[in-house]
């Protein structure tokens, strides 16, 4: 593994108390592969990987767990010096990463000549491979960040990030803001620099179908825990918590006949108010008094779950692709 996140905890310190962002959340990055960490805005996905960086706000802090890289253990200074030479991060909005008063090769030449102890000349040949390297004409390196489209800055932003060739790239909703056809265009790139570079991959997104098209393996996580990971392919095609199932029926599938969306009822909890057992509980529909209860991560080989009926898991992933499953609350929530 290149990666590994051992019950990880990050808070973030508000008016209104404190915010468990990322409460005990564990998960690993095999070698060359992808990882797509999914779920709601909120539930911790970001928090996550600025955590593996190093770059959480001024009031966020690590309250526990612990990030392993390579075998070696990160604080603060190993997360120093690794950052953007070992692990690289490519932001959501790629026109806020990048200086609006410089052109995009300015930019990249200061990152290399200053990270990296590359020469002004070599910094200017190396911009120049990695422009060739997403897509981008060496022309456009004497532009600047408000001269190219959305596409465009992603792929600068990309391309920044790989300057100091990296081995592992945290990519943190890098299409959200794309359109459809500019967005296959950025997942293509990234899936083939992966397999040009053999690089290692964790990719934020809130789609599915994202993580379907691009990801080996998948995340899943609520309410700041992880509740199910696997091969994606495992996951999406028989997920075993119902968080999964629910956020499987919310997006559309050309394979299957049904016409309906079904959303998940409800809202994630307040992360600042004290909770135990299963955080899904009060949009569960398959909810039961011992899920009150934490459940420890199960299942079978890689594909695993935090569910405490995942031994049922095939008979509730039937009943979750009724609609009306989901349009009666949990019983026991309620009660």
């Amino acid at each position: 593994m290149i990666l590994e996140v051992d019950k990880l905890r990050i808070h973030y310190s508000t008016r209104d108390g404190v915010a468990r962002a990322v409460d005990g959340a564990s998960f690993t990055v095999p070698e060359g592969r992808i990882v797509g960490l999914v779920g709601e805005s909120g539930c911790g996905k970001t928090t996550a990987v600025r955590a593996i960086m190093g770059v959480l706000a001024e009031n966020g802090r690590q309250a526990g767990g612990r990030v392993v890289f390579k075998g070696q253990a990160m604080d603060e200074a190993t997360t120093r010096k690794l950052r953007w030479r070992d692990i690289a991060y490519v932001p959501q909005s790629a026109m806020s990463s990048l200086d609006p008063v410089y052109t995009v090769g300015a930019q990249l030449v200061e990152v290399m000549t200053k990270r990296g102890n590359h020469s002004r000349a070599s910094a200017r040949a190396r911009s120049v491979e990695l422009f060739d390297l997403v897509g981008l004409n060496e022309r456009r390196l004497a532009d600047y960040p408000h001269q190219f489209s959305g596409g465009m800055r992603q792929r600068a932003a990309i391309a920044m990030a790989l300057a100091l060739e990296p081995s592992l790239l945290l990519a943190d909703e890098p299409v959200t803001a794309l359109d459809v056809i500019v967005q296959r265009q950025i997942l293509d790139v990234l899936r083939s620099l992966q397999q040009r570079l053999h690089l290692s991959m964790v990719l934020v997104t809130h789609d599915i179908s994202v993580v379907a098209y691009l990801c080996d393996e998948v995340v899943v996580m609520y309410a700041g825990q992880v509740v199910e990971s696997g091969p994606v392919r495992d996951v999406l095609a028989r997920p075993r918590h119902p968080y999964t199932m629910g956020l499987r029926n919310a997006f559309p599938d050309l394979l299957s006949d049904a016409l309906e969306l079904v959303p998940i009822a409800g809202s994630p909890p307040d992360l600042r108010e004290p909770l135990s057992g299963c955080r899904f509980v009060p949009r569960c529909p398959f909810a039961q008094p011992a899920c009150g209860i934490d459940a420890a991560m199960s299942g079978n080989g890689d594909h695993r779950s935090a569910c405490r009926r995942d031994s049922e898991a095939d008979t509730l992933r039937t009943a979750a692709l009724d609609p009306r499953t989901w349009q009666r609350s949990s019983s026991f929530a309620m009660s």
